[in-house]
């Protein structure tokens, strides 16, 4: 089953661009639902903690809070989506991702904003692909080397990798 063909989740409320390349729709639509998937279960990680918690770490010094994880998965999506896919200027430092503090109102709006920018991004990777390979804000070298198609793959990889870490960080935190 190609890309093209894949079924799009019963209840998905990703808006499917109609114009562009033929074909097109029905992958920026498959994109859409695997990033919904993700971000539902970022929010209901989020959902369970305070601003106390969305703060703490269960091995301090080791393990990232689950704020600076969704602030990193900010700053990434932004970069690879918005920067380099988009030609949009994203400022980012991505290592101070790692060590900022916020409150869950705040997570959300990371969160929310992504969830509004996302299918911009996807529809344009889609139709025109990649508008600034050389942006800056990524730590890999070969960045302005890859492709929409490769780009929009590594932005849900990361997403999903680091909305399971939050999964674990939210479980082990609530334990204590």
């Amino acid at each position: 089953m190609s890309m093209d063909d894949a079924p799009t989740p019963a209840g998905t409320s990703a808006a499917v661009p109609s114009d562009g390349p033929a074909g097109s729709a029905p992958t920026v639509a498959a994109y859409l639902a695997v990033a919904d998937e993700a971000f539902d279960g970022i929010e209901a990680v989020l959902a369970l903690l305070d601003d106390d918690s969305v703060n703490r770490t269960p091995l301090p010094g080791t393990v990232n809070t689950v704020f600076a994880l969704m602030t990193h998965v900010h700053g990434m999506a932004c970069y690879w989506g918005g920067s380099l896919i988009a030609g949009e200027r994203n400022p980012r430092d991505r290592a101070s991702e790692f060590r900022s503090r916020g409150t869950v109102a705040e997570a959300r709006d990371l969160l929310d904003d992504l969830r509004t920018r996302l299918p911009g991004w996807v529809d344009i990777a889609c139709t025109e692909g990649v508008r600034d390979p050389h942006a800056a804000g990524t730590s890999r070298s070969d960045a302005a080397d890859v492709t929409a198609e490769w780009a929009l793959q590594h932005l849900f990889h990361e997403i999903a990798q680091h909305s399971g870490h939050m999964e674990i960080c939210r479980d082990l935190v609530l334990a204590d």
